[in-house]
C-alpha cells in the first residue's frame, strides 16, 4: 500500500506520494532534463457549475485548488518554482500550463527567478466545454509557457522532429488538439471523471518529443493521474512523478504499468541525425562543390555576388555571410542564404541548399 512519502520505481522512473513542495526539496540539484508543471489553477469556484439541464459540470472543486488569497497562491508558486530551478540541469527546460486564472502569475514568478522564456504556446481546444450561462466568451484555450533555466542555456529543441510531425512544415505555437476524452479519460468506481484537469497524451507527446532526448529524465511535480509518466514510458524517457493524492497516484501507477513502449528508433535517429546536420557554407568550398571567385546569384539571376576564399560573399563593397549579403541585397533584416543563392554546377543552375543536403546525406551514411 502506498503511504505519504513512499517511493516506487518502474525501470529507473519514480513515483513519489507526498506534498509536492516537501518532496521537491529532497531531490538532487541539477538532476533532471525537463520539468512539466500543471499546478493548481486557483479557479476560485464558490459553488457548483450547472448545465442548462441542471446537471453538474465536473469542475475543479477539490481542496488542492483552494487557497485563501492571491498572496498565499503566489507564495506557494514562488516556492515550488525555486525548487524546480535548483533541480533542473543548466541546459534543461521547464513547461508550465494554465488558464487565465493563473498563467500570468506563473509567468511573473518564472521571469523573476531568471528563467528565460522561449515560447508561449496556445493550446486551442477543438472540443472545449461550452459557456452555459452565456455571460462570457467560451474558454477555448490554455496557455503553455516554455522556458530554459537561463538565457545562456543550450537547451534541446528537436526542430526537425516537430516539422516531420507537422507534415514537413514548421510547427507553430498554436496547437489545435482535443481535450482528454473517451477511453483515455480515467474514471472512478462510479464511472465519473477521476481527475477534472487530466491532460491529453497527444499534448504531452509534443512537449516531450520537442524538448527531450531518449533516456532523459522528466519531472512532473503535480503528477495527477500520470499522463506525463505514461507518455515518458511510451517514448523511452524516464520520469519522476510527485502527487499528494493517493487515489490519483494509484490510478497513475496502474495506468503506467499497462503502457507498452513504442519503437522510437526512427524518432531517435531523426533527433540524432538532425543534431549532426549543421553544414557550414565553407564545407562546400572544402569539398570542391564551389570555388573561390565563382559567381553566386539569386533565382532570377539579376543579383550576383562573388564567393571569397574565406567562405564569405562579396557584393560591390559589402562582404559577409550568405545570409548577411542575401539580406543586404534584398534590403531585408534577415535572409536564409541557403534557399536564396544559386550556382552553376555541370552547366545547370542549382540551389546551394542542394549541395548542403548532399553533404548531410553523406555525413549520415557514414554513421
Amino acid at each position: 500500500m502506498l503511504r505519504s512519502g513512499k517511493k516506487l520505481k518502474i525501470r529507473n522512473s519514480k513515483f513519489i506520494l507526498g506534498n509536492s513542495l516537501n518532496e521537491l526539496k529532497l531531490l538532487d540539484s541539477d538532476s533532471v532534463d525537463m520539468i512539466f508543471c500543471d499546478p493548481p489553477y486557483f479557479l476560485q469556484l464558490n459553488k457548483e457549475l450547472l448545465r442548462p439541464d441542471m446537471s453538474i459540470v465536473d469542475g475543479v472543486k477539490e481542496n488542492w485548488d483552494k487557497f485563501s488569497s492571491y498572496a498565499e497562491y503566489d507564495h506557494f508558486t514562488n516556492m515550488w518554482l525555486k525548487e524546480c530551478k535548483r533541480i533542473l540541469k543548466k541546459d534543461g527546460t521547464i513547461w508550465l500550463i494554465g488558464t487565465y486564472h493563473n498563467i500570468y502569475r506563473l509567468g511573473f514568478h518564472l521571469q523573476n527567478l531568471n528563467f528565460w522564456i522561449l515560447n508561449d504556446i496556445i493550446w486551442n481546444k477543438v472540443n472545449p466545454l461550452p459557456n452555459f450561462k452565456g455571460t462570457r466568451f467560451t474558454n477555448a484555450h490554455e496557455v503553455i509557457i516554455w522556458a530554459s533555466k537561463s538565457k545562456k542555456s543550450k537547451y534541446t529543441f528537436n526542430y526537425h522532429t516537430m516539422k516531420k510531425m507537422n507534415n514537413n512544415k514548421q510547427m507553430r505555437s498554436d496547437w489545435s488538439l482535443k481535450v482528454c476524452q473517451g477511453k483515455e479519460r480515467l474514471k472512478n468506481q462510479l464511472k465519473k471523471t477521476l481527475h477534472s484537469t487530466q491532460k491529453p497524451e497527444e499534448l504531452l507527446e509534443r512537449i516531450v518529443l520537442s524538448s527531450t532526448k531518449p533516456g532523459d529524465f522528466v519531472l512532473d511535480p503535480f503528477f495527477g493521474t500520470g499522463t506525463t509518466g505514461a507518455v515518458c514510458k511510451k517514448l523511452g524517457r524516464k520520469f519522476i512523478g510527485i502527487e499528494s493524492n493517493l487515489t490519483y497516484m494509484k490510478a497513475a501507477k496502474k495506468r503506467i504499468l499497462n503502457v507498452v513502449p513504442i519503437n522510437t528508433s526512427e524518432i531517435e535517429q531523426s533527433i540524432k541525425n538532425n543534431a549532426l546536420k549543421k553544414i557550414p557554407f565553407m564545407d562546400l568550398l572544402k569539398k570542391g562543390l564551389i570555388k573561390p571567385g565563382e559567381k553566386i546569384f539569386n533565382s532570377k539571376e539579376d543579383i550576383r555576388a562573388i564567393i571569397l576564399p574565406n567562405g564569405n560573399l562579396k557584393f560591390k563593397k559589402q562582404e559577409g555571410s550568405i545570409h548577411k549579403i542575401g539580406a543586404y541585397v534584398q534590403n531585408k533584416p534577415a535572409c536564409n542564404g541557403w534557399t536564396y543563392w544559386f550556382v552553376k554546377f555541370k552547366d545547370k543552375k542549382i540551389s546551394i541548399n542542394t549541395h548542403r543536403n548532399q553533404l548531410r546525406e553523406a555525413s549520415t551514411s557514414k554513421e
